[in-house]
């Protein structure tokens, strides 16, 4: 499994300063020796501090590449105008010395018609750019908005609940995608995990990709496991977008799948319940 980090708005927030969080993101891919890969919004790297946080993830090894400008949704209308969002993270962005022509859909949203999503993939391709779906789609972003509210009604809360909860979602999700790996192609799977850089990863990504080493899994560089085939399939499905082991599942048809794959919606019930 690799690690991969979108948005990258290195923004301070309660127990971490955005030059901690950054820090102890950076420190835990060290300590399981992997090189990851960020998918940056241009608006949060558009000035001289972000800047120097991408050098110093450059300088580690870890890819960087683009998720927009202004993080839109791509709904499929406009092609040209969501293009320019492209090229206009590109310009912010292509100075850095690991930055690949490495694109990620933010939302993991690829159009929600055939011809919107046809018309960007080549698009991207026109622009020499390669789609960079990921394997197990995670609620991260939802976890960590529930951990920001207690921190700011609590200061002083205790973090140790929403460690636990964190490591057990990241653990359930993980053993669904696999699961649909075996059940499409009958063996296992070389994955990319979808995060996000905020606080929960700031405090726990280090705890989490050792419970994944403990439990048998092997941590692998994002670029190795973007090599594997799956990682270049163009799944035929509208909407477009997800998982890409959840577009092919919906494909192929006959499995149960929830619509969308991930979302807070499904977190809200357990989180509210155990009081978090």
């Amino acid at each position: 499994m690799a690690v991969t980090i979108d948005d990258f708005e290195i923004k301070d927030t309660p127990r971490l300063s955005g030059a901690e969080r950054h820090a102890a993101i950076l420190a835990a891919l060290e300590r399981h020796g992997i090189k990851a890969a960020g998918f940056v919004a241009g608006t949060y790297a558009d000035n001289p501090a972000a800047q120097a946080h991408l050098r110093a993830w450059s300088a580690q090894g870890h890819l960087i590449g683009n998720h927009t400008y202004s993080h839109p949704y791509y709904g499929g209308k406009n092609p040209a105008g969501f293009m320019a969002e492209v090229l206009k993270a590109e310009a912010v962005l292509a100075g850095l010395p690991t930055y690949r022509k490495l694109f990620r859909f933010p939302y993991l949203a690829e159009g929600r018609t055939a011809e919107g999503r046809d018309a960007m993939r080549a698009l991207l391709r026109q622009h020499g750019y390669r789609n960079a779906p990921v394997s197990i789609d995670t609620s991260d972003w939802y976890v960590n908005s529930r951990l920001l509210a207690r921190l700011k009604a609590d200061p002083g809360a205790d973090l140790a609940p929403y460690r636990r909860y964190y490591l057990d979602h990241l653990w359930d999700r993980a053993a669904y995608y696999e699961g649909l790996h075996q059940a499409l192609f009958g063996r296992p799977g070389v994955h990319v995990l979808l995060l996000h850089h905020n606080l929960i990863n700031g405090l726990f990504l280090d705890d989490a990709l050792a419970q994944f080493s403990a439990r048998g899994w092997r941590l692998v560089d994002a670029e190795a496991a973007l090599a594997d085939p799956l990682y270049s399939l163009a799944p035929d499905t509208a909407p477009a977008g997800q998982s890409v082991l959840w577009a092919l599942a919906k494909l192929k048809g006959g499995f149960d799948l929830r619509d969308p794959g991930e979302d807070g919606a499904y977190e809200q019930p357990a989180m509210d319940r155990l009081g978090l």
